[in-house]
């Protein structure tokens, strides 16, 4: 056995979760875009070169850009503006940066949105603008379809978080209740070539969906949107239903403004799990990936996923680390206060009680875990009997959706501040071998 192995044992809960830590850290860091953009320039146009941007990543990405751009290109200019969740800012000189509200937008969001559209105008073919597009960018670049209030976006948008609703199905909802999102700031800026690049943050990395595809049309319907709606039971204004029920000026996948365009996916889940693997392998450990797009009900996740580390423990003879990404929902039924990756974590706690050897972190690898300070949490096995010391009942937490109160009794909650990249979740349980 390698040298890690004396680390990652039961009798030793503070290396393991050193180690974790780190493991988080190496996934984050492997997404995030200083180390995305340099070889990816394009050779400037013979007109202007304007960057436009929204997400939680599209500050850091702006400044990637900007640091490569003036390398490379030293002569030749570069503007646009950029808008990111408060306290997601960097710095940069010629790029504009903007900061609104996140995941429910405020007035800075419809603000920022109008001054993007504004910045395209009048742009040419010979004009090349270069969208920077991650995921927090639907709330953070609000502009409401004409007859459609802000106050009804917000309240529909609080309404589909509220009930669990799949961020597909959201975006689907934000998008034809749009005037700057599924294609129509590409649509904006053309006859211009727009080239977009992305950090995805929806399981299975399409495109489109990201932050609602500003830049990107998609293949759904404003009766899609509807349907949504209905399915979930929420009521909408009048106004919401005739322009879901009327609109027919979204951009289409075919429309052929769209053929000087491309789009490239910068970073994903996939590469921040591919970085824990790979990390968890090169000590000697044994790696079972369970998908980078996993989706449903974050307590239920996390209780399937305790009963496969409780299942797996038999019989192993070296540590298995399994890991997991995606965007799990919160079916909203108590006031407490959590996020998906806690919720998670307390389903999974609540499975193993406490079991012998096996540890588990879970990340948002955005730093912001809902709306919380925290990224998501980590604990072992002793975190039980401190719960048991402590009189917490998880069960209790779990019913009022309170997983962040739980944790932070604990002093398990993982905090690290605005990471400026969001690729979704990283998950990560460690199951050592059972020891005689």
């Amino acid at each position: 056995m390698n040298a890690l192995s004396p680390l990652l044992s039961s009798d030793r809960p503070e290396a393991v979760r050193s180690w974790l830590t780190r493991l988080g850290e190496t996934a984050v860091a492997a997404v995030h875009p200083d180390s995305l953009l340099p070889d990816r320039l394009p050779t400037p146009p013979a007109g202007r070169t304007l960057v436009v941007g929204a997400g939680k990543a599209a500050a850091a990405m702006a400044a990637a850009l900007e640091r490569a751009w003036q390398a490379r290109h030293p002569d030749a200019p570069l503007e646009g503006l950029v808008v990111t969740r408060y306290g997601h800012g960097a710095e940069c000189r010629d790029i504009e940066v903007l900061e609104a509200s996140h995941p429910m937008p405020d007035d800075l969001s419809e603000r920022a949105a109008r001054r993007m559209l504004e910045s395209i105008e009048g742009l040419g073919e010979d004009d090349l603008v270069i969208a920077l597009v991650s995921g927090g960018g639907s709330a953070l670049m609000t502009l409401p379809a004409p007859g459609v209030g802000l106050d009804e976006k917000q309240a529909l948008n609080k309404a589909l978080l509220r009930c669990g609703a799949p961020i597909r199905e959201i975006n689907t909802v934000r998008r034809h209740l749009s005037a700057i999102k599924g294609g129509r700031l590409a649509a904006a800026a053309h006859p211009a070539r727009v080239l977009t690049w992305l950090i995805s943050d929806v399981p299975g990395d399409e495109a489109s969906l990201i932050a609602s595809g500003p830049t990107l049309p998609d293949a759904t319907t404003p009766a899609d949107a509807l349907a949504i709606l209905e399915r979930y039971g929420i009521e909408v204004s009048e106004a919401v239903r005739h322009h879901l029920e009327t609109n027919t000026e979204a951009p289409h996948l075919e429309d052929p403004d769209f053929a000087r365009d491309e789009s490239d996916i910068l970073a994903r889940a996939r590469d921040a799990l591919s970085a824990g693997q790979a990390a968890a392998e090169a000590e000697g450990i044994e790696v079972r990936l369970l998908g980078d797009d996993l989706e449903g009900e974050a307590r239920e996740l996390g209780r399937a996923q305790g009963r496969m580390a409780l299942a797996a423990q038999d019989g192993l003879s070296r540590p298995l680390l399994i890991l997991s990404g995606g965007e799990t929902s919160v079916t909203v039924h108590g006031d407490g206060r959590g996020g998906r990756n806690v919720e998670y974590l307390l389903g999974l706690f609540t499975t193993l009680k406490g079991a012998s050897g096996i540890h588990a972190l879970a990340i948002d690898t955005d730093g912001i875990d809902g709306s919380e300070d925290n990224a998501g949490a980590i604990f072992g096995p002793a975190c039980w009997e401190r719960m048991r010391e402590l009189g917490l009942d998880p069960d209790d937490y779990l019913s009022r959706n309170d997983a962040y109160t739980f944790f932070d009794a604990l002093d398990d909650l993982i905090v690290t501040g605005p990471t400026r990249t969001n690729v979704n979740d990283f998950r990560a349980i460690l199951v050592l071998p059972r020891t005689s």
